[in-house]
């Protein structure tokens, strides 16, 4: 009993830890400047409660423009990293070809180099393919992004689909294709949503890659919309927390949607 009490308690205390930022952010997103200023951690009052971030935000900026920007990159990359993922993880999981260890390596490397070394050959690379300022660059860089560990962490998990029930599908005329989307992605859902939860919150927050890739303004995504909010000297904080605030919530809902899956695959992978 003491020990539950002592993890629960530690659970509970991380808990709070990672969820006080986010509730700061809310908080003061809704307080005026000079009270934000005075008491951060104070909730808001009568007197000090305003709307003005978000009055700025939706009605003197493109910010609904940046946020459907950044909600249609993330989605096309996650879209592309479970697919082209589990295909590639079925490849290299169910069958034995020449090169097959050379490529798990190469995926592995993928995952221990960050992409922001190839910063300029992908710079160079989309101004020959003529992508740059266009929501296709970011797609494609984040979905080479998230392929590594997308192909590792389905790999294993496609690993302990028992193989009896890929055999019996055959032998009942079921093509390989079909095997593929039919019996083994239902069984790996908890694996894709551990994916799509470790993927989709870099694309999303991600502020290098639009600086450099998609600067203009309509194909500015979230974070680098929010950014024109912050001066060299004067910066709006009413607008900056507000936008923040509304830039958080599609991850929360995400989450929320994906937890159980994730709590599901992270606990499998425990066990195994």
């Amino acid at each position: 009993m003491k020990n539950r009490l002592m993890v629960h308690g530690a659970l509970m205390a991380y808990t709070v830890l990672a969820l006080f930022p986010i509730a700061l952010i809310l908080i003061n997103s809704v307080k005026t400047r000079e009270a934000i200023f005075d008491d951060p951690l104070a909730l808001p009052t009568m007197e000090s409660l305003t709307f003005v971030g978000f009055q700025k935000v939706l009605a003197s900026t493109n910010f609904l423009l940046y946020f459907g920007n950044s909600l249609v990159v993330t989605l096309a990359a996650l879209f592309c990293i479970l697919l082209f993922g589990a295909m590639a993880a079925w490849a290299l999981s169910e069958y034995r070809f020449m090169g097959s260890r050379v490529l798990t390596l190469f995926l592995a490397l993928g995952i221990m180099i960050p992409i922001r070394l190839g910063t300029v050959s992908i710079l160079e690379l989309m101004v020959k393919l003529d992508l740059v300022n266009t929501l296709t660059a970011l797609v494609l860089v984040y979905t080479a992004q998230g392929l590594p560990l997308a192909v590792m962490i389905l790999s294993e998990f496609m690993r302990q689909v028992p193989g009896e029930l890929k055999d019996a599908a055959r032998c009942d005329g079921i093509g390989e294709v079909s095997i593929f989307f039919k019996v083994v992605l239902p069984l790996i859902r908890p694996a894709m949503a551990t994916v799509a939860v470790f993927t989709m919150i870099p694309a999303w927050n991600d502020l290098w890659f639009p600086l450099i890739l998609a600067p203009s303004d309509r194909t500015k995504t979230v974070t680098l919309g929010v950014q024109q909010f912050i001066g060299q000297y004067v910066t709006d904080w009413n607008s900056v927390l507000a936008a923040l605030s509304l830039a958080v919530i599609p991850m929360l809902i995400l989450y929320a949607l994906f937890s159980r899956q994730l709590i599901r695959g992270l606990t499998a992978g425990a066990v195994k």
